[in-house]
């Protein structure tokens, strides 16, 4: 075993090298090729035969990534409970893609062919990431490759199917990587820059794909407002007269005229109080909106007696927009409230292991209307349709997807990152945005109370953007586009195949494997070996030690490296045997 490429005392530092590789991907480091990397070390770690292994390997993967890439649950907390838990829940994900890589890879034609073991591994992925972007709780879609890729030339594939295509195309790459290391491993020049040149045609072939960002119905002329708030951290949006007074006093600083303005963009909770129902605080907000002449689309919380627990109350998170003179009726309820950040399910249970599941004082209940506000502007002479996800719903496919679909021009993502301090949470959700806007062709504004904020135009380009903890204003005439894309016009079915496929694939797994284990019973009982090549070989992926698909399963891997040299063959043979070969 003192030769097993990579040593078996290593695999799980190599595992979680690759975790971390990962996390550097995203922002704030953003060394998107990271991604690729950190994919083909999880690949060669996982060379074993055996799907409990796999899972241990794919959960310290999981924890290298997780750990870090989710640090601001504890600022948000105060506590390490809650960032330890998702970080260790999420992990599982990878530990079950790992598991069923395993079974995956022993299916014959997968063991058989390089380019199926690459496919195979790219739509594993996938649906586990899809798994856990809806499951459990309505899913946690943070840390989904894709939105690693804003500045790498494969988020152009954004428009041809959202995060599915962008996520397949980052594993291929990965999976490529480890090919052509398994190659080199074996002297297979020549076969390892095969792999490298794919990879790098991958990587490079969505530069093809056009990404338009002309106005097609006008312009948007928004102001967009990050106001600050008194504190850093947990406690930041306590003092909510006075964010919403900063909010106020940073519309009347916005530059231009009075009227210049079509419809001015508050943050989520700019106002905690809700101004429809407290009279100061619609003072406050009435005056910046008479101050700038235009409507301020502004987020509050709705108080309401919960109707099914007597005696308790429930919130739920809106977008209003007011106009100069008073509110309107037109808001949005966010849809898809964060479990253990915005409401506590199972309560009572959580509050045996810690007591900051009481941090949340009233729990936050789901809107059932699409994101879409219709945002009258006189000089057009109709009513522009907004797309709005607030803070977390930008991270969820079919929320953005769904405002697009009913007719959004523009999106926008209004968000509240005071609680998380000075961590990355908020460049993460930057990127997200960023890729949102090439997904659909829209224009995107970010707006945050405490930033990072930031204008995006519709082939993702930051046009303007904000500092942490500033108070800031911004304003652009926005691009106005009414072509749907060609994943928005796909919807659900890309990640609904890759799904089946998965399924269909992880069903056969189970099936070799059922057969695999039958025939090394059968040979424990004979005492010896089939003619020909070993059972192993029709079932059993290939050894990442590069013997071929008549390999002993006990360490397998990505690809198919080359033969063992006929006198180390020779040796391992007994006396009497005939040759596989």
């Amino acid at each position: 075993m003192a030769h097993d490429f990579p040593r078996r005392r290593w695999t799980l530092l190599l595992a979680a090298a690759g975790g971390l590789s990962l996390d550097t991907a995203f922002p704030d480091r953003s060394w998107w090729p990271m991604a690729y990397v950190g994919i083909a070390l999880l690949l060669l770690a996982l060379r074993r035969d055996s799907a409990p292994w796999g899972f241990v390997v794919g959960t310290v993967a999981g924890l290298g990534f997780f750990l870090p890439h989710l640090w601001w649950a504890n600022e948000a907390v105060g506590e390490p409970i809650g960032w330890v838990a998702l970080s260790v829940a999420e992990a599982g994900a990878v530990g079950l893609f790992g598991a069923s890589w395993v079974l995956v890879r022993r299916i014959p034609w997968v063991a058989r062919h390089g380019w199926a073991r690459v496919l195979t591994v790219a739509v594993l992925w996938v649906a586990v990431e899809q798994l856990r972007s809806s499951w459990p709780f309505g899913g946690f879609p943070w840390g989904v490759l894709a939105f690693s890729q804003t500045d790498a030339p494969l988020v152009r594939a954004a428009s041809l199917g959202g995060t599915t295509v962008v996520s397949l195309l980052v594993v291929v790459v990965g999976a490529l990587l480890a090919l052509a290391a398994v190659h080199l491993r074996t002297w297979r020049v020549g076969s390892a820059s095969a792999a490298i040149v794919l990879a790098a045609v991958v990587v490079a072939g969505p530069w093809l794909v056009p990404l338009p960002s002309r106005a097609e119905a006008g312009t948007l002329r928004v102001g967009a407002v990050q106001g600050n708030v008194p504190t850093v951290g947990a406690e930041a949006t306590s003092q909510a007269r006075e964010v919403a007074a900063n909010h106020a006093a940073g519309t009347e600083a916005l530059p231009g005229a009075p009227g210049t303005l079509d419809v001015v963009l508050w943050p989520e909770s700019a106002s905690d109080i809700d101004p429809r129902t407290d009279a100061d605080i619609a003072s406050t907000v009435d005056a910046a909106a008479r101050a700038v002449d235009a409507p301020i689309l502004l987020g509050t919380q709705r108080y309401v007696d919960d109707p099914d627990q007597e005696g308790l109350r429930i919130r739920y998170n809106e977008m209003v927009l007011w106009e100069p003179g008073g509110p309107t009726d037109v808001t949005y309820t966010k849809q898809h409230p964060v479990p253990f950040g915005e409401y506590m399910p199972y309560r009572d249970f959580f509050r045996k292991f810690t007591t900051a599941v009481d941090l949340i004082t009233v729990d936050m209940a789901a809107g059932t209307g699409t994101g879409l506000v219709p945002v009258p502007v006189d000089r057009l002479g109709r009513a522009v349709p907004v797309g709005v996800g607030i803070c977390f719903e930008v991270a969820y496919d079919d929320l953005i997807r769904d405002a697009v679909t009913a007719g959004a021009e523009v999106l926008v993502i209004p968000t509240n990152n005071a609680s998380f301090g000075y961590t990355q949470e908020s460049t993460q959700q930057l990127a997200m945005s960023r890729f949102r806007a090439v997904e659909h062709g829209r224009a995107v504004v970010q707006v945050s109370t405490v930033g990072v904020s930031g204008i995006i135009s519709p082939n993702g380009v930051v046009m303007d953007s904000t500092e942490l903890f500033t108070a800031a204003q911004m304003t652009e005439a926005l691009p106005l586009r009414t072509t749907t894309t060609l994943a928005a016009r796909l919807g659900g079915w890309p990640a609904a195949t890759v799904e089946v496929v998965a399924a269909l694939a992880l069903l056969a797994g189970l099936v070799a494997t059922a057969r695999h284990h039958r025939e090394a019973r059968r040979r424990r009982r004979t005492g010896g070996s089939r003619r020909g090549r070993p059972a192993a070989g029709r079932g059993a992926p290939t050894n990442v030690r590069g013997r071929g698909a008549g390999a002993p399963t006990g360490r397998a891997g990505v690809a198919r490296g080359a033969a063992r040299p006929p006198e180390r063959a020779a040796a391992g043979r007994r006396p009497g045997t005939r040759s596989s070969r």
